[in-house]
């Protein structure tokens, strides 16, 4: 079997999400490469050690090295988006395959030197939307396709959290417009995403963006922040569809709440990412219509579920759907048609309608999404 050199950047929450789902890839599918843990890099050397013991990888090195490294096919980049632009553009000019986290960069402008220099470089690409791999966002993106609801007129879609809820919460890379970009960026790429996945390319849209805490504490004192808080965005798709959009990280209570509400002439789909396996469906004149939404429960006759789990209704978690993403990643690798996942060319166009939003907030005004970039 042919054999793919892995090299790692980043330590963190997302870079032991790679690790877990490279590792977990090859015990429950048959994959058509075989990956081999060659290094790992972190800004700190001592962390990327210990983490390179733990996690599997042959050594530790600085990310420049890792990139150069001969025996690296695919780097993957888990850092803060500041750094995606240098180190995937290092990685295309080097010839390597790369696997980055979202957003895809900092700014549009970055994101369009990335997808330009991926496709001079004719590698494969893949950016961390692993929520679209769920099988159960599959089925909803099905029976929208199919007519099941009939003619999609209306849409809701939402991302919030609460880990920025305290006013308390210390100044972090997150707070400061060249590192991160806000919570439309961190959070709002996703539903983003999400609304491309289900309903196809937006438009024009309306945007709102609003920073509640003007200031967050720091070692030296009070520092003003620079990003939005919560976004609040209307959007006309290009198939006549209406929706609305939002996203926040100050919503007490709010862990992971990635959902939507799909109208349609001939039903409504709802779905919550805080109960990843499930789908609620109504169809108006059906003989449950007095019973409310029917919940529709993940099961093995979903692509990808069954490689977990030979049951139905006994849940999919995070780590899966991220190797999920890994195993499409690695059938793209191998050449084979049809694997799933974001390139970089899909994670531009999730970066472009950002852009138009922060131009429609900033210029108050509709702003058609074709003309931006």
């Amino acid at each position: 079997m042919q054999r793919l050199g892995l090299g790692l950047i980043g330590t963190g929450f997302m870079g032991r999400a790679h690790a877990l789902a490279f590792q977990h890839a090859g015990s429950v599918f048959d994959l058509p490469l075989q990956v081999d843990c060659v290094a790992l890099a972190d800004a700190d050397p001592a962390r990327a050690a210990d983490c390179a013991r733990a996690w599997g990888f042959q050594q530790a090195m600085g990310w420049e090295a890792l990139i150069n490294d001969p025996n690296v096919d695919l780097v993957a980049i888990t850092t803060p988006n500041l750094l995606h632009h240098p180190m995937a553009m290092a990685a295309l000019a080097a010839g390597k395959a790369v696997y980055c986290e979202k957003p895809l960069a900092a700014t549009l402008a970055e994101a369009t030197q990335m997808r330009d220099a991926a496709r001079a470089a004719g590698v494969v690409t893949r950016v961390g939307y692993n929520y679209l791999q769920n099988p159960m966002l599959g089925l909803a993106r099905e029976l929208i396709a199919s007519g099941e609801l009939g003619e999609i007129v209306g849409y809701s879609g939402e991302f919030s959290e609460d880990f920025m809820a305290d006013p308390q919460a210390p100044f972090g890379w997150r707070c400061e417009t060249r590192q991160a970009g806000g919570a439309l960026a961190d959070l709002g790429s996703h539903i983003l995403s999400l609304s491309r996945f289900l309903l196809g390319e937006v438009d024009s849209l309306c945007a709102d963006l609003h920073t509640v805490h003007a200031q967050r504490p720091s070692a030296n004192g009070p520092r003003q922040v620079e990003v939005d808080d919560q976004a609040h965005i209307l959007m006309r798709f290009a198939n006549g569809a209406r929706g609305t959009l939002t996203t926040s990280w100050l919503r007490h209570g709010r862990k992971n709440r990635l959902c939507f509400e799909v109208t349609g002439t001939r039903g409504t789909l709802v779905y919550d990412q805080e109960r990843l396996n499930e789908l609620r469906l109504y169809q108006p004149g059906s003989r449950v219509e007095t019973s409310g939404f029917r919940t529709l429960l993940a099961g093995p006759q979903l692509p990808g579920y069954a490689a977990f789990c030979p049951a139905p209704g006994h849940q999919l978690g995070y780590n899966e759907l991220k190797t999920l993403e890994v195993h499409g990643l690695l059938q793209a690798m191998a050449g084979q048609p049809g694997s799933a996942g974001v390139d970089f060319q899909e994670a531009w166009e999730v970066e472009r309608l950002a852009e138009a939003a922060r131009r429609s907030a900033q210029e108050q005004r509709w702003v058609k999404v074709g003309v931006v970039g």
